[in-house]
Formats: structure tokens, C-alpha cells, sequence
């Protein structure tokens, strides 16, 4: 390709009905960087559906303001905790109908493809994800909460999945930028009861 390689950028967001991590990064043909990254906090709303409203009205408000080409989404879990499973899924519908409300594309990542993506390992933790996460992007505050590194993460492994659209525009060179193609396994977590003891702030009780 030849010319000014065009400037593109990537929304992450990590679902939650307590904390929304979020990140932002930004493309331009083998130059990554991080635009900002941090977590919506909706722990002291009572009502869950002010909670969905919220999740809405920040979501938008992020596109609106730092203006991504696309959207990437944790993927729902399925488990035998009902209540909990549909509380979660709630969140991640209503932040992917804001998006789409601001007609940008979507994709979603199953939680161990995204810790794989970014670590090598499906069973990686916060902590490793968040350390790699800093370290790739050069972040040198580190967040409050695993929670908005967990976004970013989101964002990197849509970065990494050679299948985005993204693609078409930038070639070869999104691909070589970080290391190549980084398609990650597809297994889901073994149970829904694991996910939530790794990942306690994301139940609503």
C-alpha cells in the first residue's frame, strides 16, 4: 500500500453489571497505542435497569467521544447459574446495542481466546493480562481495577484476530505489527461457577 496509512481505532469493553472495563487503542499501519482506558462504576446503583441505562449511555458516549471504527465485546458465558448468567448477559446486549446504535461494526471473544491472545495461555490471570497488556502499550499508570485492563485486553485481541475488516484496509501490516496472526483456541470456560469465583465483582447479588 502506498501513501499515509489511515489512522483507525478500537473500542474493547469487558461487561459487567458492577464495572465495565473499556479501552481504546489506536492503529496506523505497525504503530499501536493506547488512547485511554478505565472502568464505568455502577456498583452503587441499586436499580438494574438504571444499571442498563447506564451501561447504554456510557457505552455511546465513548464512541462519541474517542470516535472507534469498531467494537469488541467479551462474549456471553452459558452456565447452570441462571440468574446470574442472564444478569451478565443483560449487560453485554445492552453495550452491544449501543454500538450498535452508533452503527459501528461488533465482534465478540470468548474470555479464555481473548487471555490467549493476549498471554499464550486460556487459564492466564488478571494480573498476567494486565501486565502484558501495560508492557505492549506502554501504560505506565497502572488502573484501579483489573477491569479496565481486562477492556483494553479486549481490544488488543480483536487487534490480533486477522479476520476484522480491518484488514482489508491495512493488509499485511496489522498483521506483522504485534507479532502476526494470533488466532487464539476456541474454548469457552469450563463452568459459569469458575468464572464467577475468578470474577466476583461481575455478580449481582
Amino acid at each position: 500500500m502506498s501513501g499515509k496509512m489511515e489512522r483507525y481505532r478500537i473500542l474493547g469493553i469487558d461487561p459487567g453489571t458492577n464495572y465495565m472495563g473499556y479501552g481504546v487503542i489506536e492503529v496506523e499501519g505497525r504503530r499501536l497505542g493506547a488512547v485511554v482506558l478505565g472502568a464505568v462504576d455502577m456498583h452503587r446503583l441499586s436499580d438494574p435497569y438504571a444499571k442498563l441505562r447506564y451501561i447504554f449511555d456510557s457505552v455511546c458516549r465513548l464512541i462519541d467521544e474517542y470516535r472507534p471504527s469498531e467494537v469488541a465485546l467479551e462474549s456471553p458465558f452459558f452456565g447452570r447459574n441462571v440468574q446470574s448468567m442472564l444478569k451478565l448477559g443483560r449487560a453485554q446486549g445492552v453495550a452491544m446495542a449501543a454500538a450498535l446504535s452508533r452503527n459501528r461494526n461488533v465482534y465478540e471473544y470468548a474470555p479464555t481466546r481473548i487471555k490467549q491472545s493476549i498471554t499464550g495461555r486460556g487459564s492466564a490471570s488478571k494480573e498476567q493480562v494486565a501486565g502484558i497488556v501495560m508492557r505492549t502499550l506502554h501504560i505506565e499508570d497502572k488502573p484501579d481495577k483489573f477491569d479496565a485492563t481486562d477492556g483494553m485486553a479486549v481490544a488488543l485481541c480483536h487487534y490480533f484476530t486477522a479476520s476484522s475488516p480491518i484488514n482489508d484496509v491495512l493488509g499485511p501490516e496489522r498483521i506483522k505489527g504485534l507479532g502476526g496472526d494470533k488466532r487464539a483456541k476456541k474454548r469457552g470456560s469450563s463452568t459459569w461457577e469458575q468464572f464467577l469465583r475468578e470474577n466476583p465483582e461481575r455478580e449481582v447479588k
